[in-house]
């Protein structure tokens, strides 16, 4: 993966049995055949009456993974099984013998060890990033319940609340904030797109961060006023190192609110939050706007409220670049006016995924040479920025009438990271007009590109 720098509820009705369209369903998605023990069996009749299905992602070499089956296995047969939830482990193992062996402690079903395809596509469908991972998906369509099934089970081994749907975003909320040394209402935050600031006093980057934060608040909070807040959600050990962050954070000219100790934690899940500082926008009704928050600071004004994510992000940025598959501008050996120009084309192009609820694509630049895109160049075994053109790209027109690739010309890289790290390598057109960036997406559609393989 990248450096770690690049850092409402669902409702449904669930019949007593499953339906021809449970069926069609989980057959789309987990294949025609099973595994119960060693025997295979249909898919198609594999969850009949059941509430939920928990995909379990693990493997023997995995320390955590084998502190954590047999608990579940445990709750499984005491208690989860009859509640209707049925569990498909999908193996991460090395091979075979350990798959059949790890299974041997498992008392639900499994994907086939050969079906390393159908395994790859659900751990990218999924976002799955690390295991042991858990996530409970809905029988009739295959959509995400929770990715913290983990957590879920842990808080709720007997199944009480299966399938575990998460709160909505106005039930994770506190009835109080902090606000400086007083307490708010929930009115504090009425109408208002909010900033929620994830970050720890022992966390080095949030110190860094944080006075920048801070800063930035001060400078745009006049202008928007009672348009906008920042809550700080700590991820501090105690309450007393909570309270002295959130003061040296007022001091900063963050005066913004805070979450009490005993509901820090209650939106992490709510906004899958795995790493700290995060700061992520959000709508008044808790509808994430922009993802990477860190990516406005210092630079974004209070004109460019309520701060949605450019088309084409900076690299420099890259938040979502290990979960979704990602085009990579690589304009470093551009002047500034070609660079322009390229990122000017490209940006319809990329509006298209982005107004998707599920962007199947997302679109970055480098504009410059740095940590970010030099990791990247080394990764994929490119050039560094310096040698990639025999001279920087003009901003001459090239003829418009035929479209033509160059070894002069900018470097793309597909990056799809969920695919078990595959990556794909291109060049733009000539005209710089985006015709090449269209042409390596439809070629990676039909899956007519050379893949690659990150080390």
């Amino acid at each position: 993966q990248i450096s770690s720098i690049l850092s409402c509820s669902q409702s449904f009705k669930m019949g007593s049995g499953a339906s021809a369209e449970v069926k069609s369903t989980a057959t789309s998605f987990l294949g025609e055949k099973l595994l119960k023990g060693d025997k295979e069996i249909d898919t198609s009749t594999a969850f009949e009456g059941k509430k939920a299905i928990a995909l379990y992602f693990s493997a023997h070499w995995c320390p955590p993974c084998r502190g954590f089956t047999p608990k579940l296995a445990e709750w499984y047969k005491k208690d989860l099984a009859e509640k209707g939830l049925e569990v498909v482990f999908i193996s991460s193992d090395h091979d075979e013998a350990s798959f059949k062996d790890y299974y041997k402690e498992q008392p639900w079903l499994a994907l086939p060890f050969s079906a390393r395809d159908k395994k790859a596509e659900l751990s990218k469908k999924y976002k799955v990033e690390g295991i042991p991972s858990l996530v409970i998906v809905n029988p009739t369509d295959g959509s995400t319940i929770t990715k913290d099934g983990r957590a879920a089970v842990l808080g709720d081994p007997t199944g009480a609340k299966l399938p575990w749907i998460p709160p909505t975003f106005q039930e994770s909320l506190p009835e109080q904030f902090l606000k400086g040394k007083e307490t708010v209402g929930k009115d504090a935050i009425a109408g208002k797109t909010l900033g929620l600031y994830f970050s720890a006093h022992w966390c080095p980057p949030c110190r860094g961060f944080t006075p920048k934060l801070a800063e930035w608040y001060k400078g745009i909070k006049g202008e928007l006023g009672d348009k906008f807040e920042i809550i700080f959600c700590s991820g501090d050990r105690d309450e007393e190192s909570m309270k002295s962050y959130y003061a040296e954070q007022c001091a900063a000219g963050g005066d913004w609110l805070c979450l009490p100790y005993d509901k820090k934690d209650d939106l992490d899940p709510l906004f899958q939050v795995n790493g700290i500082p995060t700061f992520i926008i959000v709508s008044p009704e808790g509808k994430v706007i922009n993802q990477n928050g860190r990516g406005l600071v210092p630079a974004a004004k209070a004109s460019e409220f309520p701060f949605q994510p450019p088309a084409i992000q900076d690299l420099e940025s890259p938040d979502g670049i290990n979960d979704t598959p990602s085009m990579l501008l690589m304009l470093e050996s551009c002047a500034a006016d070609v660079q322009e120009k390229i990122i000017q084309a490209v940006t319809p192009i990329a509006k298209e995924f982005l107004e998707k609820e599920e962007p199947e694509l997302i679109f970055f630049a480098a504009t410059k040479a740095s940590g970010i895109s030099n990791q990247i160049r080394g990764m994929c075994g490119l050039e560094s920025a310096e040698k990639s053109h025999k001279a920087e790209v003009s901003s001459v027109d090239a003829p418009k009438l035929v479209r033509t690739m160059s070894s002069d010309t900018p470097t793309l890289v597909l990056l799809d990271i969920p695919d078990n790290g595959g990556y794909y390598v291109g060049r733009m057109a000539k005209e710089l007009d985006g015709s090449g960036v269209k042409k390596m997406i439809e070629d990676w559609k039909n899956k007519s590109l050379d893949r690659k393989q990150l080390g």
